[in-house]
């Protein structure tokens, strides 16, 4: 039974909802659709699955781009309704026909919508029962057609041996579910099963006999003997053959004078152990997070502004006279097919930037779904139409939708007498501990008192890096060794940075791969116990598909194995290496889109200094060039 059905613009105006079906919904799945799905360019999806405690929903809707209208059903998902979509059709059909943008209320609607209601189910009903799925069949007795009398102990001892053989997964057949939903007791066959029994014993010789012929299946187990023999003969010969060829090589030495000292250009060891160590306390310059970027936009609006004056004359070259009479007279309504072309170079175009291959198709079929019935303008052509459609989504995924000035927050929590907290989590080898570095350098240079805490008691030399970096920048460091509880190291370093003063508290914590379960469920334990005020995730620039796998189960972990109701997962993306990756800056794409965490922090060097916002325009631009 269908729940709600919802007719609104894309202002958030709602034009109409029918009074039949006035259930009270669970939660606010309308809202969470346009805010989760909507409004961050995954409407290309075909469905919206919304999970509240007491229900689950299903959503689906269509667009009427012309009139920036959009259209919602909701139903229970496990209903499995086969004529939404059609209904959601005729429904954004007769809509259109009454549609006046002065008109507010639709109440002569709610008959039309009765009747459109009652003929998409009696349409749904005929499909059952006019398109049956598969063929039954009573105790595993075929009923082929052209089937020969004698072949019947052959197939069935066959059909015996082939369901002991799969080790019982014949008895899985029992209950499958077909494609309409509805389930059989009996066995179903397919066209799929057709095809696998025609191939399986070379049938496809001899298609009219049912049955397997047992002398050809015996011999060609004799050959597979045969062969297993020799096969396994050949491994003994050659087995006891590598002990001859095994021969142990003795070190060679040239003469017998004394060898040389290593050279050795570490810094010197004072007495007391310590070595001597550089202060860098403001001695490189301004951080690049206090510069801003203008004159480097600028400089590539003009290449891009050149690169498409000469880019001009050759795209004139294709289709000159289709192209120019369709941007004369102009097109009466966009369909997927004429997107098509130009949505096909712009997902190919996003993946040569190392945009993920799934992150670039969703795309597209959001671009696609928003233009799809559009009228295109006249001098205008479809590419740059999408092209346009595209910058803008690009444009609105990558602006962060929430606040992300740390300054700001580290202020209100000095206020409130308690420190910032910041954790850094990533995976091995990405430059957590570096870029910890930078940060505390950054907030150095607007008089934030800061202290670091070494979290990492895993990987060996963790301690000793980051206690390095401390001295270099003369800040406190929290430590406890290695082979310690992180979590509990965390909390005494938060306590200690409330004693002593100290405004923020940057966590260093062990690198993990988004599989290691059990450094998981360690780092979900510290977040769930010190409930710091930003997780920034830590990330390469390099990486394409990955990105998604990396932040999506890091995301998911993190909800598992939280002890919370509420679990924290990632706030911020801090995006490491971005100064070796030329125009392959889709990893940032890839990572905001798949998470809804805005990028804060750029990495783009090895000094303290490099250290930068993201350019949302530049990142775009150089996405699309």
């Amino acid at each position: 039974m269908l729940e709600q059905l919802l007719i609104f613009t894309r202002g958030g105006l709602i034009l109409w909802t029918c009074k039949e079906l006035g259930n009270a919904l669970r939660g606010s799945p309308i809202d969470t659709l346009i805010r989760s799905c909507l409004l961050e360019e995954r409407s290309g999806a075909a469905s919206y699955n919304y999970d509240v405690p007491g229900a689950a929903y299903t959503l689906k809707w269509t667009f009427h781009n012309e009139l920036g209208i959009v259209f919602v059903a909701v139903y229970q998902r496990i209903l499995h309704l086969l004529y939404v979509e059609d209904l959601l059709a005729m429904v954004k059909r007769e809509f259109s026909e009454i549609y006046d943008p002065k008109r507010t209320v639709y109440h002569d609607f709610d008959e039309t919508f009765r009747q459109l209601k009652m003929e998409a189910e009696a349409r749904a009903e005929d499909m059952k029962k006019s398109n049956p799925v598969g063929r039954t069949i009573v105790n595993g007795k075929k009923q082929g057609q052209g089937q020969k009398p004698g072949s019947e102990g052959g197939s069935k001892k066959k059909s015996e041996g082939s369901l002991k053989s799969d080790g019982g997964d014949g008895d899985n057949l029992r209950g499958h579910k077909m494609e309409n939903g509805h389930s059989n007791d009996h066995f179903v066959v397919t066209k799929e099963s057709k095809v696998n029994s025609n191939i399986n014993g070379k049938e496809n010789e001899s298609s009219n006999v049912g049955a397997f012929d047992v002398n050809r299946l015996q011999k060609l187990k004799v050959k597979g003997g045969k062969k297993t023999d020799t096969a396994t003969n050949t491994t003994t010969k050659a087995s006891k053959a590598e002990p001859k060829k095994k021969m142990t090589k003795k070190n060679r030495v040239w003469d017998e004078s004394p060898p040389e000292t290593k050279l050795d250009f570490t810094d010197p060891v004072g007495e007391n152990g310590e070595s001597n160590i550089d202060v860098v306390a403001a001695d490189q310059g301004e951080s690049m997070m206090d510069k801003e970027e203008i004159l480097s936009s600028e400089s590539e609006t003009e290449e891009d502004d050149d690169v498409g004056m000469n880019n001009k004359p050759d795209a004139k070259k294709k289709g000159w006279f289709s192209s120019m009479f369709q941007s004369i007279a102009g097109k009466a309504n966009l369909e997927k097919s004429d997107l098509e072309p130009a949505l096909k170079a712009l997902k190919d175009r996003l993946m040569t930037k190392n945009v993920a291959e799934e992150i670039a198709e969703k795309l597209c079929e959001s671009v696609a779904a928003s233009l799809e019935g559009k009228k295109l303008a006249s001098f205008t052509r479809i590419s740059s139409t999408v092209h346009a459609a595209m910058e803008e989504a690009l444009v609105r995924i990558l602006t962060p939708k929430r606040s992300i000035d740390i300054l700001r927050d580290v202020h209100v929590a000095k206020e409130q007498r308690k420190p910032y907290v910041v954790v850094f989590v990533g995976v091995n080898g990405v430059g957590k501990s570096t870029n910890l570095a930078k940060v505390a350098y950054w907030l150095q240079q607007h008089n934030i008192n800061v202290m670091m805490a070494a979290c990492d008691t895993f990987r060996s030399g963790a301690v000793e890096q980051l206690r390095t970096h401390a001295r270099r920048l003369q800040i406190p460091i929290f430590e406890k060794g290695y082979e310690k509880d992180p979590a509990i190291v965390a909390k005494e370093a938060i306590q200690e940075a409330s004693r002593n003063g100290s405004d923020v508290v940057l966590v260093d914590t062990a690198g993990r791969m988004q599989d290691n379960e059990p450094l998981m469920r360690a780092l979900s334990k510290l977040i769930y116990l010190n409930n710091p005020d930003l997780v920034l995730f830590v990330g390469e620039a390099l990486v394409g598909n990955d990105a998604v796998d990396q932040l999506s189960k890091f995301n998911q972990k993190l909800a598992d194995l939280s002890a919370s109701a509420n679990p924290r997962l990632i706030d911020g993306i801090l995006l490491t290496k971005f100064d070796t990756i030329d125009d392959k800056v889709g990893a940032a794409l890839s990572m905001v889109y798949i998470s809804g965490a805005p990028v804060m922090f750029v990495g783009c060097g090895q000094s303290y200094t490099d250290l930068k916002k993201l350019n949302v325009k530049s990142i775009v631009k150089t996405l699309l060039k």
